[in-house]
C-alpha cells in the first residue's frame, strides 16, 4: 500500500506542483483580477484572475495575494484570448496607422493575409502595376522580398500581431507575368523556387484568389506543384476558390484534390454560396466539406457573416479581358467590338467563369465603396443604378466606363448572398473568422475611403448579432471560433488560448455591451464596448481607449530559417 501511494505521489507530482498557487511576491507586470475567463478552447467560463509578466501569461487563479505594477478589475467582464483575424489584407494600411484603430477595436490582436498576391515577392513589372494603390496612400515599396518587409514592420512598429502567406498569383506575375498560358518545366521549377524562398523567410503558407485574373490562368496541376514545396516546409494551403457560386461543386472538388494530392492541410477563404441562384445551397457546401474530412483530407473554412462581399470592380469583367494586365484590360474596355463582346459574356450564363452580373438582382446590388481616383470619390457609397442614371447610360456602360475612369483601380461591395446561407456555415465547427478587409481608421487618409462595414465590426457583430441576439452560438464557441481554432489552423502553438506561458494577447468587454456599429452607409464608426485589448502583455485599448502603443510581432511560419 506505502509503495503504490509512494508512485501515486511520484506520477502526480509534476500536475500537482504546476497546479500549486504563485507566491505572492511574484511581482507580475499585470493583473486582471475578478474577470469570467474563457479560455478560447470552447470551455464555459470560470472565475480566476490572470497575471502576466514579460508580455506573457505567467498564472492563471486566484491571486488576491499577489502583487502587481498595476490591477484591472473585470468584474462583470469576460476575459478572453485576442482574436484572430484568419485573412486580414493589411499590407498596405498598416504601414499608413499601424495602430489598425479598427482591428483592435473589434478585439482582433493577431492578423493573417496574403490572398493570392502577397506583399513579397516584388518586380518592377508588379511595382508598376501596385502603384496606385501605393499612391492612394502615399506610400513608398522600399522592399523586394518578405525580408525586407518584415524588416520595414519590425523598424516602424505594429499595433497586432501579423503573419503572411506567400501568394500563388505574385509568384505567377513574378515569373509568367500577365499572360494565359501555362508555365513550361523551368518556369514551374522557379515558380516552386520563389515558394520555397518565401516560406523560408517566414510566410505561413501558399495561398491563391482564383477569381482574379491572372489567378485563373493557373491549372489545378500548377496549383499542386506550388502547395507540395509550401507542404514541405510546414505551410497550409489557402483558397480563394475558382468559384464561389455557379460552379463551386467544382472549385470544391479541386480544393480537395490540391489537398489531398499535395498533402497539405486546407483553409477555405469567406466560405460562401454566392449569387441568387445558389441560395439555399449551403447545406450541400457544407456535406461536400464534411464528407472530405471524413475522407482524411484536412480542410475547414472561415467567414466574415456579412450578406454582401467586396472586391475588385474589375473583376466583374471576363478573365480573357484581363490577360496583359490592367493595360490591356483599359484598351479593350475603350475598343466597341471588345465592349460588345465583354457585354455579351456578361449577360449570357456560362459556367466557365464566376460572372458576378448574373449573381445579383440589378446594379442596385453594387456599392461603389473604393476609388482609386481622387476626381471620382464623390461616388463613393453610391449604387451602380444611381451613377448610371446620372451618367445617362445603361448600367453595364457605366461599369465599363467607371472602370476606365478609375484605371481599373476600383473597390465595390456586391449584396448577393442569403441570410440563411451565412448563418449555417458560421455553425459549423470547422469555420473561423475572417474580417477580409484591411485595417483602417476614421481618421486620417484612410477615413476618406468607404469600406464595407466589416472593416469595423465583423468580430463584435457576431459577439451581439449571433450570440447575444439570435443565441445561434454560444459565447464560449464564438470565442473558440475567434481564437483556439484559428491558431491551430495556422500552428500558433503560442498563441490563442489563455494558458500558463503563452503570449498574452487578451481581451477584456462586457458580453451586454459589446456591439458594431458600421453600416452600409455610414461605415467608419468604431466598434463599441472593448474595455481592455492587450497585445504581448501590452495595452493597445485602455479603459476603452486607444493608447497607441505598436507591441505587435511579426509572426513566422514553419519554415522559417533566420539568416
Amino acid at each position: 500500500m506505502v509503495l503504490r501511494l509512494a508512485c501515486l505521489l511520484l506520477c502526480l507530482g509534476p500536475l500537482l506542483a504546476r497546479a500549486a498557487p504563485p507566491p505572492a511576491n511574484a511581482g507580475y507586470d499585470l493583473i486582471i483580477r475578478n474577470g469570467h475567463i474563457i479560455d478560447g478552447t470552447g470551455s464555459p467560463w470560470y472565475a480566476a484572475d490572470l497575471a502576466i509578466k514579460d508580455g506573457r501569461i505567467a498564472a492563471i487563479g486566484q491571486l488576491a495575494e499577489a502583487h502587481a505594477k498595476r490591477s484591472i478589475d473585470a468584474h462583470g467582464m469576460v476575459v478572453a484570448p485576442g482574436f484572430i483575424d484568419m485573412l486580414g489584407q493589411s499590407e498596405f494600411t498598416v504601414l499608413v496607422d499601424p495602430r489598425l484603430p479598427s482591428k483592435i477595436y473589434q478585439g482582433i490582436t493577431t492578423e493573417i493575409t496574403g490572398e493570392g498576391e502577397s506583399i513579397a515577392p516584388l518586380d518592377d513589372a508588379i511595382l508598376k502595376a501596385m502603384r496606385p494603390g501605393l499612391d492612394h496612400y502615399h506610400l513608398k515599396a522600399d522592399w523586394r522580398t518578405f525580408d525586407g518587409y518584415f524588416a520595414r514592420l519590425r523598424k516602424q512598429g505594429i499595433g497586432i500581431n501579423m503573419g503572411t502567406y506567400i501568394g500563388a498569383t505574385t509568384v505567377r506575375e513574378m515569373v509568367i507575368g500577365y499572360d494565359n498560358r501555362a508555365p513550361n518545366a523551368d518556369e514551374l521549377r522557379r515558380m516552386q523556387a520563389l515558394v520555397a524562398d518565401g516560406m523560408r523567410q517566414g510566410a505561413m503558407g501558399l495561398s491563391t484568389a482564383l477569381q482574379y485574373a491572372p489567378a485563373p490562368y493557373a491549372s489545378t496541376d500548377e496549383l499542386i506543384a506550388l502547395a507540395k514545396t509550401a507542404a514541405r516546409y510546414g505551410g497550409i494551403y489557402a483558397t480563394h476558390m475558382r468559384s464561389e457560386g455557379n460552379d463551386e461543386m467544382a472549385a470544391l472538388d479541386e480544393t480537395f484534390r490540391i489537398g489531398r494530392d499535395a498533402r497539405i492541410p486546407v483553409e477555405i477563404f469567406h466560405l460562401k454560396a454566392s449569387g441568387k441562384p445558389n441560395w439555399g445551397k449551403m447545406p450541400t457546401i457544407i456535406a461536400r466539406i464534411d464528407a472530405a474530412r471524413a475522407d482524411g483530407i484536412d480542410v475547414a473554412a472561415d467567414t466574415y457573416a456579412y450578406t454582401a462581399w467586396q472586391n475588385t470592380f474589375s473583376a466583374i469583367i471576363p478573365p480573357w479581358a484581363h490577360e496583359g494586365g490592367d493595360s490591356k484590360l483599359l484598351e479593350r474596355l475603350h475598343d466597341p467590338a471588345m465592349r460588345a463582346r465583354i457585354r455579351k459574356d456578361m449577360t449570357t450564363p456560362d459556367a466557365g467563369w464566376d460572372n458576378e452580373w448574373l449573381a445579383i438582382n440589378g446594379p442596385h446590388d453594387i456599392l461603389i465603396s473604393v476609388v482609386s481616383n481622387p476626381q471620382l470619390a464623390r461616388y463613393q457609397g453610391m449604387r451602380i443604378d444611381e451613377i448610371a442614371k446620372q451618367w445617362h447610360e445603361d448600367a453595364i456602360d457605366t461599369i465599363m466606363d467607371f472602370l476606365i475612369k478609375d484605371n481599373a483601380g476600383t473597390s465595390v461591395v456586391i449584396f448577393g448572398m442569403d441570410e440563411h446561407d451565412v448563418e449555417l456555415a458560421l455553425e459549423q465547427p470547422w469555420v473561423s473568422i475572417d474580417n477580409d478587409y484591411p485595417g483602417t481608421s476614421p481618421e486620417g487618409i484612410l477615413g476618406k475611403d468607404h469600406p464595407h462595414p466589416r472593416a469595423y465590426g465583423t468580430f463584435s457583430r457576431i459577439l451581439s448579432k449571433f450570440v447575444r441576439e439570435r443565441k445561434l452560438l454560444t459565447l464560449p464557441d464564438a470565442i473558440r471560433k475567434f481564437s483556439a481554432l484559428p491558431a491551430q489552423r495556422m500552428h500558433l502553438d503560442d498563441r490563442g488560448v489563455l494558458k500558463q506561458g503563452l503570449w498574452a494577447d487578451v481581451v477584456v468587454f462586457d458580453p451586454q455591451a459589446i456591439h458594431d456599429v458600421a453600416t452600409y452607409e455610414k461605415p467608419n464608426q468604431l466598434s463599441v464596448g472593448m474595455q481592455y485589448v492587450l497585445v504581448n502583455g501590452v495595452p493597445v485599448i485602455d479603459g476603452g481607449k486607444m493608447t497607441g502603443r505598436l507591441p505587435g510581432k511579426v509572426l513566422l511560419g514553419a519554415g522559417y530559417v533566420a539568416h
